[in-house]
């Protein structure tokens, strides 16, 4: 009963979180103090909602007998992808396209250089054959194909969108058969977490998954409203702001997840998570808006694109020989992003 209370006081203040957006959006406000309060209750927004709408439709899914591997790689993969999705999409609707790209850029460059980097500075990260022979090449691989779309197109259109989406399905291929290799080694708590989603009731989890998506659109709407205000109040381009603090607040679920993660000595988790946010960040995120709306690639996104890709190279040469990540390879890694930071800034 006590814990039938504590989950209906989160959804209750998740709600009221809700309200507070939907008030937000339809008052505005060019105050920055204001702004920079809704821009923080977007980041809250995004990330909860994001959390329920995967609690909500993996446990529907579960429900009608869908295997949790399939449900991993469908809805929990899309759910943690939703709210850099979320911004970029909305950003690009709204006009502010140097947010959309910025978003992708600056979250995949933080998610390699600050995450990983203080993930392998508190604990030694162990990396799968995979990942270093396949997937950390892809994601470079994938990087130079956007940098090169937008150097001699200028612009990410429907059709370098169109690509992207294949590149995705080709890549959402290899994770299902990897999925089906590694079938056989589930362990019991996925049951467990199954049993455990089958016990809340379908109308439950139904609104769980309303309510979640309601919040990532409204948590989207606000965050590049607040955004966009405070970087014109201060001068700075949505470049600027899409690279530094879009991107850290779309990218706080996997910073929370590798850091747990760490400290519960599982960080070798920390790795897939990340390798594997990047690629739907390019693929998914990236190509999705870009065929709802042309997204123009300023001429600065090419550097960003060039530190994304050398991120994503830093990372396959520190992890290729030991198949790990060590406190060496963290440090420079945050160093690369201070250095990054800097460059940003000046």
């Amino acid at each position: 009963m006590e814990k039938v209370n504590k989950q209906a006081l989160k959804f209750g203040i998740f709600i009221g979180l809700i309200a507070l957006g939907i008030g937000a959006m339809v008052i505005g406000s060019k105050n920055t103090l204001v702004n920079v309060f809704v821009l923080v209750l977007g980041f809250a927004l995004l990330i909860k909602g994001a959390d329920y709408f995967v609690d909500g439709a993996s446990g529907i899914a579960d429900k009608f007998g869908i295997p949790q591997i399939v449900i991993g790689l469908t809805i929990v993969a899309f759910g943690t992808s939703a709210p850099e999705a979320a911004v970029s999409i909305s950003s690009a609707l709204k006009g502010s396209t140097g947010l959309a790209v910025g978003n992708v850029l600056g979250s995949n460059i933080l998610n390699i250089l600050l995450i990983l980097g203080i993930t392998s500075c508190i604990t030694t990260i162990k990396v799968g054959k995979n990942t270093v022979y396949y997937e950390m090449p892809f994601v470079i691989f994938i990087t130079v194909v956007l940098v090169l779309m937008g150097k001699f197109n200028g612009k990410i259109d429907f059709k370098c969108g169109a690509i992207l989406w294949v590149f995705f399905v080709f890549f959402f291929i290899y994770l299902i058969f990897t999925a089906k290799k590694g079938m056989g080694e589930q362990g019991a708590g996925e049951d467990a977490k199954g049993a455990a989603e089958k016990k809340n009731p379908m109308a439950l989890l139904i609104l769980f998954s309303i309510c979640g998506v309601v919040a990532i659109v409204v948590g989207s709407d606000i965050t590049v409203d607040s955004a966009t205000l405070i970087a014109q109040k201060f001068g700075m381009s949505d470049r600027l702001i899409g690279l530094t603090i879009v991107a850290f607040g779309t990218s706080l679920p996997e910073l929370v997840t590798s850091a747990i993660a760490a400290t519960k000595k599982k960080a070798d988790i920390a790795i897939g998570n990340v390798v594997g946010s990047n690629i739907f960040n390019v693929l998914f995120v990236l190509g999705t808006t870009a065929l709802i709306e042309t997204v123009n690639y300023e001429a600065a996104f090419i550097k960003d694109g060039m530190i994304a890709i050398a991120a994503a190279v830093l990372l396959f040469v520190c992890c290729v020989r030991k198949k790990q990540l060590g406190r060496i390879g963290g440090i420079v890694m945050l160093l690369g992003y201070a250095a990054y930071f800097v460059y940003l800034i000046r």
